[in-house]
């Protein structure tokens, strides 16, 4: 239950306030991948998935663009247990939840950084579909990853 009000709340906030934001043009926050970092370590490959999928199957309605955020959080959704794998500890429970709290500064960092590299790599990637207007495809990678990162980490640094 707690993620399906997850699920709504960042679709709407998503789809009402920062799908609208472009800064510069080609900086856009996708703050709803959000989702998959703050996944505990303990909810199972499949649930997860099938979440992101779902997650993102209503930014895709919500923005026109068919395809394009689903298959990319379908994708972050199975790299997150890897990604996160190689940030724990052997004492850390299974029921591990990663925040900034949790992880320190530099580690939630360097894994936000990750899973939403491969994020905004994967959507930007499938948007483009070419790199005939490779210079656009980086700026637009780029700023996005910076803009959602500072969003994120700045969530993280208000909930802690």
């Amino acid at each position: 239950m707690r993620y399906a009000i997850y699920i709504i709340v960042l679709t709407l906030l998503q789809a009402f306030i920062f799908g609208r934001i472009h800064l510069f043009g080609v900086a856009t926050p996708l703050v709803y991948v959000y989702f998959v970092l703050r996944m505990p370590r303990d909810v199972g490959r499949i649930p997860c998935m099938l979440m992101s999928f779902l997650l993102g199957l209503a930014i895709d309605i919500f923005a026109n663009t068919p395809g394009l955020a689903t298959c990319s959080m379908t994708l972050v959704a199975f790299l997150q247990p890897y990604v996160l794998s190689m940030y724990l500890r052997n004492e850390d429970p299974d029921n591990y939840l990663p925040t900034l709290h949790h992880m320190g500064f530099v580690r939630y960092l360097s894994y936000a950084l990750i899973l939403l590299f491969i994020y905004c790599v994967a959507i930007f990637t499938l948007d483009a579909f070419s790199f005939a207007h490779w210079q656009h495809w980086l700026l637009c990678t780029a700023g996005s990853l910076l803009l959602t990162l500072i969003l994120i980490i700045s969530t993280e640094t208000i909930r802690s």
